[in-house]
């Protein structure tokens, strides 16, 4: 059975978003069919507003009629509405029709009754640009009227604001897909999100109640924030949560600020940037980070500001080493992991680069080594494959916690849940498997359980299994053995009394930091090179997390005669299917 809130998301609000996305019918031959985003992303944020802001409508106008000549009128008109924003234009979707003669300047006194807030969401979607094409083409009415009707309805009496989230998720990947884009760049899944919220929470203590805070550096359309949101609620009710987001693609920015100012939140705390050149939130820590930055994805656009911030040293967030140029993942890991508070936990998605990348000394290896030595790494989880739209290679979410319980004081928990999923019914791109709410439970339970070599599920079918590390098993020391260079007597040459080595000859070993470097080197050098030594002014310290390694289980191969028995049954099969086809050709 599929995760119940994504089962959900699956049929309900994307026949919602559908009916929203057929808008596109009159727009075809003016836009082109990736530009229909252009329209619909917008038009719906509109109508949200809109549908928000109609019940108080009334008295948004009577209000704005007695306080229009003073200084300062935000408080009088929020507090009307009943929202951190309103709309004091006497236009509605209704009037809007009424006039079809005057429609665009009427819908363009209509956008500008919106607040300030409302204006900043509205500009980083280029509306006026679209509303002008849409009035070229004699389409803007058209629009207009199917938004006004009952598929286009987006009141929260009835679409409330989890739902109009899902809602503006589904748009953005259908956008996003239509346009040619990463679509996974945009959307996470429910079903990984709830995870991720679930590891995040799954000690906590929200028993009384207070302030929470939680940060989502990469936030597309802000669903991870209102995912966290709406479980810490689901724990304690009268807990309040801060949500702060940055994101730098314009039209999700737009629809996260919506979105947030339509829940209730602090639409300031949406702030629009670069995460990495352009940190929009210097000095701000948090108790929860969740993300799922890009990754494969080089950073040579804000290679300038990343190396500058990184010459600051501890006072800046990349002080540790910088990882290479094709792939900067590890760099908002950093982010996340400066911008926890002292208490702070923190889940993140990535692929497999980050475990292993880089030989000892590099930034990759040196930004493993910062987050180890410092004891921060908690768990990685690793998802079966085939689990985000836009991507079939296996992820790992990496749980990171800056203080830890006693109990996980210098151990790193791995989780392999490739195995704990559920295929789809019908894929969405590249997504084929469901983290379905038995296998979520399955993998919070092994990481609070902490049990080394523990499998929970049924083994063979749907199962995750957990394993339990010292924070220095993932280090060694990388030697550098050399060997003498010989002169044609086949003696070795000699500079200042010592064997000069022979650089065709140099090799390395990786020796773990649990072991003593020079008992390694006795027993597995020494004997097959007895003239060798170490350049011990060469060692060097590396981190690795070789995952794969730790979980592999050898399986037999089919034997022989298994495998001859498919080929002679397949070509008999074929043989039949040709006598019968020649047969039946007279």
């Amino acid at each position: 059975m599929a995760n119940d809130k994504f089962s959900a998301v699956g049929t309900n609000i994307a026949e919602k978003a559908t009916m929203i996305w057929n808008v596109a019918d009159m727009l075809r031959g003016p836009f082109k069919p990736h530009e229909y985003g252009l329209v619909i992303l917008p038009m719906t944020v509109v109508k949200r507003f809109h549908d928000c802001l109609l019940p108080t409508w009334q008295a948004v106008q009577d209000t704005y009629a007695k306080v229009k000549h003073l200084a300062v009128i935000d408080g009088f008109l929020t507090r009307a509405s009943g929202y951190q924003f309103y709309n004091t234009s006497r236009y509605t979707f209704d009037r809007l029709l009424s006039d079809p003669e005057n429609i665009e300047a009427n819908f363009r006194d209509y956008l500008a009754g919106f607040s300030s807030n409302v204006q900043d969401v509205l500009s980083k979607f280029d509306f006026d640009t679209v509303i002008r094409r849409m009035v070229e083409s004699n389409t803007l009415y058209l629009v207009i009227k199917e938004f006004n009707g009952p598929k286009g309805y987006l009141g929260p009496d009835r679409i409330s604001a989890v739902d109009c989230g899902y809602i503006f998720e589904d748009l953005v990947r259908r956008f996003s897909e239509s346009f040619g884009e990463e679509a996974g760049a945009h959307f996470t899944s429910r079903d990984i999100i709830y995870l991720m919220t679930d590891l995040l929470l799954s000690d906590a203590d929200l028993t009384h109640a207070g302030n929470v805070t939680v940060y989502d550096m990469t936030m597309g359309t802000s669903q991870m924030l209102s995912c966290m949101e709406e479980r810490i609620h689901e724990l304690n009710a009268d807990m309040t949560v801060s949500c702060f987001g940055q994101e730098f693609n314009p039209s999700t920015f737009a629809i996260a600020k919506a979105d947030m100012m339509i829940r209730g939140g602090d639409p300031n705390n949406m702030r629009f940037g670069d995460t990495l050149s352009d940190d929009q939130f210097p000095g701000y820590t948090f108790q929860y980070c969740i993300s799922n930055p890009p990754f494969g994805i080089d950073w040579k656009r804000e290679q300038k500001a990343v190396e500058a911030e990184a010459a600051k040293g501890e006072l800046g967030r990349f002080s540790p080493g910088l990882p290479k140029i094709s792939d900067g993942q590890q760099l908002f890991v950093l982010n996340g992991l400066a911008k926890l508070a002292p208490n702070g936990k923190m889940a993140i998605i990535q692929n497999g680069s980050p475990l292993f990348s880089g030989d000892a000394g590099s930034g990759p290896s040196e930004i493993r080594r910062y987050i180890l030595e410092n004891d921060w790494l908690d768990a990685i989880v690793q998802l079966s494959t085939d689990q985000f739209m836009n991507t079939g290679i296996s992820t790992y979410i990496w749980v990171l916690c800056k203080d830890k319980p006693a109990h996980r004081v210098g151990k790193v928990q791995l989780i392999d849940a490739s195995h704990c999923y559920e295929p789809r019914r019908k894929s969405i791109g590249t997504k084929r498997n469901d983290i379905t709410d038995l296998c979520r439970r399955l993998i919070v339970q092994a990481y609070g359980a902490f049990e080394d070599g523990a499998i929970y599920g049924e083994k063979d079918k749907v199962y995750c299994q957990s394993k339990i590390f010292d924070t220095r098993a993932f280090g060694y020391t990388k030697i550098t053995v050399e060997r003498p260079l010989l002169g044609e007597d086949g003696k070795p040459v000699l500079k200042k009394g010592k064997p000069v080595a022979d650089s065709k000859l140099r090799d390395t070993e990786n020796v773990p930091l649990s072991e003593d470097v020079e008992a390694y080197f006795a027993r597995e050098v020494l004997p097959y090179a007895p003239d060798a030594w170490i350049d011990h002014k060469k060692d060097t310290v590396g981190y690795e997390i070789p995952m794969t390694r730790y979980f592999y289980e050898y399986r037999a191969p089919e034997p022989v005669e298994a495998i001859m028995a498919r080929i002679t049954a397949l070509e008999q099969e074929i043989s039949d299917s040709l006598r019968a086809l020649f047969h039946k050709e007279g």
